[in-house]
């Protein structure tokens, strides 16, 4: 195998663009170190996710909340995700993504102290929004990054570690609440410093983030600077990309926001991509975030502490490995074949345990399978859902695209923290689970809209979406028809 170094001087030899340097360059210590620094909006959401849910129980105690208010305080950080993925992914199409990358770790940090410290329910709820802002800004820009940064081989893996950060979100959050309520803190100041600590994370990588370059496919396909681009990449790189000159990109097809609406293709994948996101968080988030009271059906007698134990142990037996096993086999597997295998895994999970009355009884077989519902989940459209919308639209409206996907993603997140605890009182927790189902065979369904875009250049599925020949999937139809 060639090494870093090797790869680009046979790039500069070859006057290659700053693109295809890229899809060839090995993954270096830069790509590492862009892992951590993009991954913590991540760490800050699971860790969010998790513990607010445990925060909306102590607070509504506290203020005698009613279920409706008590939704608020779990949502609100969403709804303010869903505007925020919308607003700051267009906003890093037009702007570039290092400018809003600093931006969005400021408003995080910034959301999740004014949370800790709110004096009132409408301080709360707001704080809580201004946090998801920042949050959903996060999802579109660092994901784009990620993608633009890597090669073509490891570019499903790179973005997956990003999103895998969520993992050890999932983790600490439960140990961190269990150890405050173990400690006898009362609990105003335990809810208030699990919310205040999720200002850690951002706080500590906001230099970082400043310090990292620009996207150099941005730069170079957007802004038509390729020397710019290579350079300033090569600060950054350790010299490992010190190539000091390449041949200018090819000049693509100048896609704007209503091309990426009224395109066939590109709408296609709009569809697909957020259909498909809006889908899983329903049924994730709803029930994750929902997970105490799920629990409280499943195991009435357990105490808080007890079910914050059972969550943990679900999360660390079946969605760790879900996680590694995902981020070691995606590029292999293929990106979207592994949606496909997870939805539909989620979707027979969730209709068994809506259908077979028993596993809803038993404390151990409703762990072992909602459980196995994780791993899917994890192995499967909570890391696809991130990473596909990085990869299938072009440079332009990249982050565009992949904030439209992540904000439908958190509106149907928002709507299930609301709609899973009414349908739960409404239909039982049975009923609940069945409709999870029909939203994960739904989520398979959209996957279809969405090409494979695993071990293809960035370039390449831009200039295959953007052509104006039918998909290559109605290709392939129509040969094998005409030769029957």
């Amino acid at each position: 195998m060639q090494t870093n170094r090797e790869v680009i001087q046979t790039a500069g030899r070859e006057a290659l663009t700053v693109s295809q340097i890229l899809d060839a360059a090995p993954t270096s210590r830069f790509h590492r170190r862009a892992v951590i620094v993009s991954g913590v909006g991540f760490f800050t959401d699971a860790y969010d996710l998790f513990v607010i849910s445990t925060v909306a129980v102590l607070a509504a105690k506290q203020w005698h909340l009613t279920t409706n208010q008590s939704s608020w305080v779990a949502g609100s950080a969403i709804l303010g995700a869903f505007v925020g993925a919308f607003v700051f992914g267009r906003a890093a199409d037009i702007l570039g993504r290092k400018r809003v990358y600093g931006l969005v770790a400021g408003l995080m940090i910034v959301g999740a102290l004014a949370s800790a410290v709110a004096p009132t329910f409408g301080w709360l709820v707001a704080a809580r929004v201004l946090l998801g802002l920042g949050i959903g800004g996060d999802y579109p820009v660092s994901a784009v990054l990620m993608s633009e940064f890597a090669n073509r081989q490891d570019r499903g893996k790179l973005v997956g570690l990003v999103f895998s950060m969520q993992a050890v979100g999932l983790i600490v959050g439960p140990v961190v609440a269990m150890a405050l309520l173990a400690s006898g803190l009362n609990h105003d100041l335990t809810w208030r410093l699990l919310l205040g600590f999720g200002a850690i994370p951002a706080a500590a990588v906001v230099y970082l983030r400043a310090k990292m370059p620009e996207s150099p496919r941005f730069a170079a396909q957007v802004k038509g600077d390729s020397d710019a681009a290579l350079q300033q990449l090569a600060r950054y790189s350790d010299g490992v990309i010190a190539q000091t000159g390449a041949s200018a990109e090819r000049q693509r097809n100048n896609i704007g926001v209503r091309q990426l609406l009224t395109n066939r293709r590109l709408l296609g994948m709009v569809v697909g991509t957020a259909g498909a996101w809006f889908l899983f968080d329903y049924a994730y988030y709803g029930n994750t975030l929902s997970l105490p009271t799920i629990l409280a059906d499943v195991a009435p007698h357990a105490s808080l502490i007890a079910k914050l134990a059972l969550s943990l142990a679900m999360f660390v037996v079946f969605a760790v490995p879900g996680y590694l096993l995902a981020i070691w086999r995606m590029d292999r597997f293929g990106h979207r074949r592994l949606q496909f295998v997870g939805f539909a895994v989620m979707a027979l999970a969730f209709l068994a345990l809506g259908v077979v009355g028993p596993l809803t009884h038993v404390v151990p077989a409703f762990l072992a399978v909602f459980g196995f519902s994780y791993f899917f989940i994890e192995f499967g459209p909570n890391t696809t859902t991130f990473v596909l919308p990085a990869e299938v639209f072009p440079t332009r409206v990249r982050t565009t695209g992949h904030g439209i996907a992540a904000g439908v993603g958190k509106l149907g997140a928002f709507i299930g923290v609301f709609l899973v605890p009414q349908l739960q009182k409404s239909i039982g927790l049975r009923g609940m689970l069945l409709v999870a189902g029909g939203a994960s065979a739904g989520g398979f369904l959209l996957t279809r809209l969405i090409p494979e875009p695993g071990g293809r250049s960035l370039d390449e599925i831009a200039d295959t979406v953007t052509s104006t020949g039918p998909p290559a999937e109605e290709q392939e139809l129509v040969s094998t028809l005409a030769g029957t």
